[in-house]
């Protein structure tokens, strides 16, 4: 099988500006470009269904189809009840819900776990339950590798942790963490687990039956879709936390956690995700008669590949060069193609270097603070992170490289 790039570039309009055509985009894990399915849809909701979706009138009953139709496509894409997945304005504020809703339901001395390696969206909320006399526990990173050891965890366990909070990977180390292995420790444990899935799931939507976690978080706008957070709470869990949205909304699952009614128009759109996702399978799969969570499976599978031929390069070079130092695994297999290193120049100094080559990439702490101080480092200087997916090109890495290499 071989990765078609030009059909995929083709799927994404901004490729068709100037500024597409003429610049390397390196600031994916920020945010993704938009697909074209998710545009289209997204314009002909305000053009033609711009109106409170549900009721008779036909341009409200088809926007309201629309919107559960990217529900139905996404939850079987994840393989996953349709009531099991929420839409909400973002991820951030999605797991602060959340942690309301754990900080009704815990009692001052139960205990959660978090980590340190994680984007402060999902560490503060939840470390915030403490105010509620809820013990919150820390699984810290090794301060040289990043990574977090499941033995750390273990330690950490007893019969006072109900949920234990992780990211699938993280922001600015990348490690891809054994979710399915955590997620049974959690278990064995009798705690829930909620997983961050908003820097792994770019690189492939997972399926959530392989996963076992109780909760799963990303955003579709890293995701080639609009500014939205998904949600994914399952049934068991979902009933048992109260209820945080309308009142007389409690008896629907993908309500109780929505207080704020999401965007009509964008939650329509992120059909449009599946639409490109589906597109992906035509292109480069056959047999077009296999369930959708099937062909989910198969374009993750098309999407790492293709991200891991991008990376090894860019971490061969990262390795080979002193003025550089990579936060988390060398080996592209074991990350998400989102790499931070530390410089001698100030990286923010190199990112506006780089902008006037055209090239974009972000020099920050990215929200990443706390693992940014756990591995010695000063997150008011943060690192220079390029972020990247499925649809950079050979030659952006090429050009990449050059310019660091001028630069440094």
């Amino acid at each position: 099988m071989t990765f078609d790039f030009e059909f995929v570039r083709a799927q994404f309009p901004a490729f068709e500006t100037d500024d597409g055509r003429q610049m390397a985009f390196f600031e994916n894990a920020g945010g993704s470009y938009a697909c074209g399915a998710v545009i289209d849809r997204l314009h002909r909701f305000y053009r033609e269904r711009k109106m409170q979706p549900y009721w008779p009138a036909r341009p409200s009953k088809l926007g309201g189809e629309e919107m559960d139709e990217a529900r139905q496509r996404l939850s079987s894409w994840m393989g996953i009840e349709q009531e099991e997945l929420s839409f909400g304005p973002s991820t951030t504020q999605n797991t602060y819900v959340l942690s309301q809703a754990f900080r009704q339901m815990l009692r001052p001395g139960e205990a959660i776990i978090v980590t340190n390696q994680d984007h402060e969206a999902n560490s503060g909320p939840w470390r915030r339950l403490a105010e509620a006399g809820i013990d919150v526990r820390e699984w810290g990173i090794d301060k040289e590798t990043g990574r977090l050891d499941p033995q750390g965890l273990i330690n950490l366990l007893d019969d006072k942790v109900r949920l234990v909070c992780f990211p699938h990977c993280s922001n600015i180390i990348a490690d891809i963490n054994p979710v399915a292995d955590i997620v049974a420790i959690a278990k064995e444990a009798g705690a829930y687990t909620c997983v961050d899935g908003v820097s792994y799931a770019p690189h492939g939507i997972p399926h959530m039956d392989e996963l076992g976690a109780d909760i799963y978080l990303f955003s579709t706008y890293k995701t080639y879709g609009p500014h939205q957070g998904i949600m994914v709470i399952r049934r068991e869990l979902g009933e048992k936390l109260p209820n945080q949205g309308h009142h007389f909304n409690a008896g629907a699952l993908y309500k109780r956690f929505t207080p704020a009614g999401p965007d009509h128009a964008q939650v329509a759109a992120c059909a449009g995700i599946v639409d490109y996702f589906e597109a992906l399978y035509d292109r480069h799969f056959k047999d077009s008669t296999v369930p959708l969570f099937d062909k989910g499976k198969a374009v993750h599978k098309l999407l790492r590949s293709r991200e891991e031929a991008l990376m090894q390069p860019l971490l061969d070079y990262i390795k080979d060069k002193n003025s550089l130092r990579l936060l988390g695994p060398g080996v592209a297999e074991e990350r998400a193609p989102t790499l931070s290193v530390t410089t001698q120049i100030p990286p923010q100094d190199i990112s506006e270097r780089l902008a006037a080559r055209q090239i974009a990439v972000g020099g920050d702490n990215f929200y990443g603070q706390r693992p940014i101080e756990a591995m010695g480092l000063d997150a008011q200087v943060g690192v220079l992170r390029m972020s990247f997916v499925h649809y950079t090109s050979e030659n952006d890495i090429a050009r990449l490289i050059q310019a660091l290499d001028d630069i440094l």
